[in-house]
């Protein structure tokens, strides 16, 4: 291709994404208005008088490179190409408006509108006989798909992971878990304003075992023994403040709790069928949840909250 065929090949793509990039948006925003104070009958009145003249205007940009482009050799073959560019362009801005809709970034208000010729440039590139215009396009629609199909979620996900984080650890001084008691594992976790509950249940599928870690808030007043005895409950405090309870069950067992306060909150363990050394290493072993461990728990969907 000539220096001349350059210009006019950079000339015509560059009218094709100007006139695309004003005309789509004003043709949407002018069907969406339409349709919402009109109904759907005007909507399609302007849609059938909007379109052909949105593919005429396409097709006067075709003029420049008449010579170049046997497509656009003719007013008759402008407007059938301009068809055909029309059509895989508006193919990949609802492309782009879908990857918009999963949260995937296409910039600023003004850099989404610029983005919204590219397709249409793209497609009328490919009808350029030229080997490293196409090329160009080619490259211009593997980026537009790798980043709309992959690199942007990816990046949306992140971000959502991320905020998902930050409203968790606005109540960091309550985010605390312990070591999971041998054969046991962390099966859910749920996060309140004043609480945050972990709980572990066996490994095995047919074990009821079960042990509950919850961390309050130290806002919460602490319950003494005095308002906890009664009936087939025992309670006491040692020496260092924490507090053991043993509550009868009615098949004969015993639920035991023990309470701690330190730090920044007040830590309880309790469960039915472990004993109380465990539930005491359980309890040595509450530590503040890291951020490793958050992504895995939201991984996993074995967090809840109810903020």
């Amino acid at each position: 291709m000539t220096s001349g065929g350059g210009a006019r090949t950079a000339l015509h793509l560059f009218l094709v994404w100007a006139t695309m990039s004003v005309a789509v948006p004003v043709l949407g925003l002018g069907l969406l208005a339409a349709g919402w104070g009109g109904g759907a009958g005007r909507a399609a009145a302007l849609f059938l008088l909007g379109v052909p003249l949105t593919v005429a205007l396409l097709a006067t940009t075709g003029v420049p490179v008449r010579t170049l482009v046997p497509l656009c050799a003719s007013a008759r073959r402008r407007f059938g190409w301009a068809v055909l560019v029309f059509v895989l362009g508006t193919a990949g801005v609802l492309s782009g408006v879908a990857a918009y809709g999963e949260d995937v970034d296409l910039g600023s208000a003004g850099a989404r509108l610029a983005l919204t010729g590219v397709p249409y440039a793209v497609a009328a590139a490919f009808f350029v006989p030229g080997r490293w215009v196409r090329f160009g396009a080619v490259g211009a629609l593997a980026a537009g798909v790798a980043y709309g199909g992959f690199i942007g979620p990816a990046q949306s996900r992140h971000r959502q992971q991320e905020a998902e984080i930050a409203r968790y650890r606005e109540h960091a001084e309550l985010l605390y878990t312990g070591a999971a008691p041998s054969g046991m594992r962390v099966t859910r976790v749920l996060a309140e304003p004043a609480s945050f509950s972990v709980e572990y249940r066996s490994v095995r599928e047919d074990d009821v075992a079960l042990v509950g870690l919850t961390v309050r808030s130290l806002l919460t007043p602490p319950a003494r023994c005095s308002d906890l005895v009664q009936q087939g409950v025992t309670c006491r405090v040692d020496a260092h403040g924490e507090r053991r309870t043993v509550r009868d069950l009615p098949d004969g067992g015993h639920e035991v709790t023990l309470t701690r306060r330190e730090r920044s909150a007040e830590f309880e363990v309790s469960s039915q069928t472990l004993d109380e050394t465990g539930l005491r290493r359980l309890l040595d072993t509450v530590h503040p949840l890291s951020d490793a461990e958050l992504e895995t728990l939201m991984r996993e969907e074995k967090i809840d909250r109810n903020l």
